[in-house]
């Protein structure tokens, strides 16, 4: 992973019979944080609304490179997303293991692989007798993590805020913590930033932006990294940024590395 060390430069979707709930908030449409369901593992999903957004960073000398250009990207579709990164507990209910360093129930499950993550899906998929749990991709992480912002994090421009949404390098104690006890976005969603970084579906690609398609971009068809998203609770504030990206080699572990569930309408 890219971002696990300072870099010298900074450089279950359930909706019956109604309408999905929006708020409308300074010419926004909101997810209403209600709007929840709960799995058979205790893993609860908010129900994130379609819609358009702006991804990436704009040209700036204190962006990577991989966040560049700054495109639009439209989600056209509803879908479910945790609420909070998968837990320990959850993950041995499905694995009957817990490979975590950092050891608690509540705490995101960690050093697990993409790989290890894809077996976690097959067998929730098959205990609950669907097709509908996967991973998000990378466009619909970062969407639901900005929550319709467009500043750098998904609490604002402000420095000075990241210990009250984000387990940092400043506050973490260079461990995880439980999850949900910092402040969510305007999603309802929890350690979007900071804590362990969550896997996503895509492939990685440096330059996958420049051809990004606009509507549902899945990522490059193929590669030899996969994304990881959020920062995690070793890093420092510039990586906690809603834009930032890291690539990991699928099989690799880290207790730097967890994930959260997307489900989506079959």
């Amino acid at each position: 992973m890219r971002h696990t060390v300072q870099r010298s430069h900074p450089g279950v979707f359930l909706v019956v019979g109604m309408a999905l709930s929006l708020v409308l908030c300074s010419g926004i449409l909101w997810a209403d944080p209600a709007k929840t369901d709960t799995n058979s593992i205790g893993v609860e999903f908010v129900v994130v609304p379609a819609g358009t957004f702006m991804m990436g960073s704009p040209f700036d000398p204190n962006v990577f490179d991989d966040e560049i250009p700054q495109h639009k990207v439209t989600i056209s579709k509803p879908f479910s997303l945790g609420k909070y990164k998968v837990t320990q507990a959850q993950w041995e209910a499905v694995m009957g293991n817990n490979p975590s360093d950092f050891k608690g129930e509540n705490q995101p499950v960690d050093s697990v692989s993409w790989e290890d993550v894809q077996l976690f899906i097959r067998r929730l998929n098959i205990k609950e007798g669907t097709k509908a749990y996967r991973l998000p991709t990378e466009a619909e992480w970062e969407y639901a993590a900005r929550a319709g912002t467009t500043t750098s994090f998904y609490w604002g421009e402000s420095e000075s805020e990241i210990n009250q949404y984000a387990w940092n390098k400043n506050n973490s104690g260079m461990q995880t913590h439980p999850v949900g006890q910092k402040k969510p976005n305007a999603f309802g969603l929890y350690d979007m930033s900071g804590n362990v970084w969550d896997w996503v579906q895509d492939w990685y690609d440096v330059k996958y932006y420049d051809n990004s398609p606009e509507t549902d971009p899945s990522g490059p068809s193929a590669g030899s990294k996969r994304v990881a998203r959020g920062g995690g609770y070793g890093l420092e504030l510039i990586y906690l940024r809603s834009a930032v990206r890291d690539d990991s080699d699928p099989g690799h572990r880290s207790n730097r590395l967890g994930f959260r569930l997307c489900k989506t309408s079959l």
